[in-house]
């Protein structure tokens, strides 16, 4: 989710933040739906409140520090006891509620936590901000989700005429064995890496492992511009390898496509011809 992605609930606006990959809700904000003067650290005073946040890091936080929320614990039905959000996570080395200085600052908590804190708020509060968080997902799901498939396609459009290709005019003249024709299609494959991103797979593999471990690979980081280009080389490599140009000349030449197109493409958005029917994100494809 964007950093400046809100939820509207019950009219009052309730910043979400995305940290580490996770959503976290604005708690400044949604204190606010509370009749009375009352604040994140009055709810963070409460003893219910304190067992419920040790269990939660207890689950996900392998450096909570148990001993300081022990020693936190054991004050908390003292009349005077009180703790911010600041001094909670200097103590225990929380990481589910956070103080966020800044433009969309205020103090957010992991979605577990705020869906705690709309408890204390109201039940009617705390459904309608579950619903309103779910919502939300469902559209950014459909919406990852079309991105998705519609990238599939593009990367299948002008596949097979590629591959087609070095079959008939390349594998016939390599003196290859069948065994290692495969040489050959991937060769093939990263003359159209380099022309487009200036690597070959394996290059890009040895500078993210990372998101190698993940299972992503080179075409996994295009957008759909370059993906509907990365498409279109294909077919026009697939023309040139039939001509028998040579892998220099052919490189060369699709370097310079490759530039000249995303010129052309540049400040479009292919995606936004593909159009929301509704909020439920039904989809319908503009002619």
């Amino acid at each position: 989710m964007l950093k400046n992605t809100k939820l509207i609930v019950q009219d009052i606006e309730i910043g979400l933040l995305t940290i580490n990959s996770e959503d976290y809700i604005c708690l400044t904000d949604m204190v606010k739906a509370k009749d009375g003067d009352f604040f994140v650290s009055d709810w963070l005073r409460n003893v219910n409140t304190l067992e419920y946040l040790d269990a939660w890091e207890g689950m996900y936080n392998p450096d909570f520090n148990h001993g300081e929320f022990a020693a936190i614990r054991s004050h908390s039905g003292v009349n005077s006891f009180k703790i911010s959000v600041k001094e909670w996570v200097a103590k225990t080395n929380a990481i589910g509620i956070v103080a966020k200085p800044g433009r969309y600052g205020g103090t957010y908590a992991h979605k577990d936590i705020a869906f705690n804190f709309g408890m204390w708020i109201s039940p009617v509060f705390q459904l309608y901000i579950v619903k309103e968080y779910q919502r939300l997902k469902e559209i950014e799901s459909n919406q990852y989700n079309l991105e998705w498939n519609v990238k599939r396609v593009l990367c299948k459009a002008n596949y097979k005429i590629h591959t087609d290709a070095v079959k008939n005019y390349i594998i016939p003249h390599a003196g290859y064995t069948k065994a290692k024709e495969w040489l050959l299609y991937a060769d093939e494959a990263d003359l159209l890496n380099i022309a487009m991103w200036g690597c070959t797979a394996r290059d890009w593999k040895q500078a993210n492992p990372q998101r190698v471990s993940q299972g992503e690979n080179i075409r996994d980081m295009a957008s759909i511009n370059d993906l509907a280009i990365l498409s279109n080389i294909e077919s026009l490599n697939s023309i040139l390898i039939s001509q028998r140009l040579s892998k220099t000349d052919r490189l060369r030449f699709l370097a310079h496509t490759v530039e000249q197109q995303r010129k052309s493409l540049t400040g479009l958005d292919l995606m936004k011809g593909i159009q929301k029917l509704s909020e439920s994100t039904f989809i319908d494809v503009k002619n």
